[in-house]
């Protein structure tokens, strides 16, 4: 009886493991087809936007094509072409040029032939807009680098103008400092009737003007300026007034 019961037990345990085995295994194989399926998905999605931009760009770059005015979708590497073209001949060449595009399987031409006189349009429709927009873009690009160079231009000078005034501004207080330096010089000296005498400077140059009672008073007065730092040379117009 026990020998029958473990028998029994060990073909339940069995018959459990086996199960949970094969349950295992398809939950695998469920999850690899899943992401199998997902992968093989996303790859299709990057390859369908891809042809589209292939076709488009060899229809735009095709002079005999006008391929502003084709639409152009992929799904599943089907390319399916609609719009309006002028001839026969612009239909087949972009029925051409999409099959000839890495990656399409077969193109569904949906194009409608439109006369000149249907659409106002003629063959060179295109290749005016092309030839515009490349000149617009050249009138941009001209625009942008004048006012690069007038704005450049404009800096330079504003540059130039400020050294300038600094210059100025420098050279004059460099002789307002020179003559208050000699007209120190000259109310320190007992030698010198420094209040009689007017002390100039222009571009440290020094004009002395007034009165002195002596020729030695006066060169004392030139000496006292020569001698001043930042002076090039003394301009002597004094006049010598005896004392009496």
């Amino acid at each position: 009886m026990l020998r029958k019961l473990s028998v029994l037990f060990c073909g339940a345990a069995v018959v459990c493991m086996t199960a949970g085995a094969a349950t295992a295994q398809s939950a695998t194989q469920e999850a690899k087809d899943k992401t199998a399926s997902a992968a093989k998905k996303t790859g299709q999605v990057i390859t369908d936007a891809e042809i589209t931009t292939a076709v488009k760009t060899k229809f735009l770059a095709d002079s005999k094509v006008g391929g502003l005015k084709i639409d152009v979708d992929t799904d599943h590497g089907i390319v399916t072409l609609t719009g309006p073209v002028n001839s026969v001949a612009e239909k087949n060449e972009a029925v051409r040029l999409a099959k000839t595009t890495a990656g399409v399987k077969s193109v569904v031409s949906k194009l409608t032939v439109e006369t000149a006189a249907t659409t106002g349009h003629t063959d060179t429709t295109d290749t005016k807009v092309k030839k515009e927009t490349k000149e617009a873009a050249k009138d941009t690009k001209d625009a942008t680098k004048d006012a690069a160079k007038a704005t450049k231009e404009k800096t330079k000078d504003a540059a130039k103008q400020t050294k300038e005034k600094s210059i100025d501004a420098k050279e004059a207080t460099t002789d307002a400092s020179i003559t208050g330096a000699v007209k120190s010089k000259l109310l320190g000296d007992t030698k010198v009737g420094g209040l009689d005498i007017n002390v100039d400077t222009k571009d440290n140059v020094v004009t002395l003007t007034g009165k002195v009672h002596s020729a030695a008073e006066k060169n004392e007065a030139v000496r006292l300026a020569k001698t001043t730092t930042g002076v090039k040379r003394v301009v002597d117009h004094l006049t010598i007034e005896p004392k009496h």
